[in-house]
């Protein structure tokens, strides 16, 4: 099962992390689609976790599963998953020399000057994003907060995962 959990947690993992360095040459496109496109992209890459738990039950355990086992596998290949995002970001961050806080502060004080917003609202933005700043800038802040991005998603395809899996009879296993 380790053995599972690692393989496909990595491919998983380098397949999302190689999104922040296939970014870093696109400065254009806008923030929501950049959110729109980092989770599909986390979406492909964690349908790893369905292969690996069918692969699993299919090789192992000779083609069935129970739902907490196949749920074990869903979120071993999820947490590794999330590790090797978070030391992609780090990475990333590193080739650009931590410019993300400050490229994000002025986006959201943009987006809120874009809206219309007061002097007193923009005044406040500017604050937070200042806070932001300096909390991002704590390896104990940033970390966490990264495979928090990730990690979830993989909750919730682990846990579809195991509830389709379960039934011998959902792809059944080839002879």
């Amino acid at each position: 099962m380790l053995r599972t959990i690692l393989t496909y947690g990595v491919i998983a993992g380098l397949i999302v992390s190689a999104n922040f360095f296939v970014a870093l040459g696109i400065v254009s496109l806008q923030h929501h689609n950049n959110l729109l496109y980092g989770y599909l992209v986390m979406l492909v890459a964690l349908s790893f976790v369905f292969v690996a738990i069918k692969r699993y039950r299919d090789r192992s355990l000779g083609g069935v599963i129970r739902f907490l086992p196949a749920l074990g596998v869903g979120l071993g290949v999820s947490a590794v998953a999330g590790v090797i995002y978070t030391l992609g970001w780090e990475i990333s961050l590193a080739a650009t020399h931590y410019e993300f806080a400050d490229s994000y502060g002025a986006a959201m004080i943009a987006a809120a000057r874009a809206h219309g917003a007061s002097p007193a609202r923009l005044a406040q933005v500017a604050d937070q994003m200042q806070a932001f700043k300096v909390q991002y800038a704590n390896p104990l802040y940033r970390l966490p907060m990264t495979f928090v991005e990730i990690f979830p998603v993989g909750v919730v395809i682990s846990l579809i995962s195991a509830a389709l899996l379960r039934n011998s009879r959902f792809l059944p296993a080839r002879g």
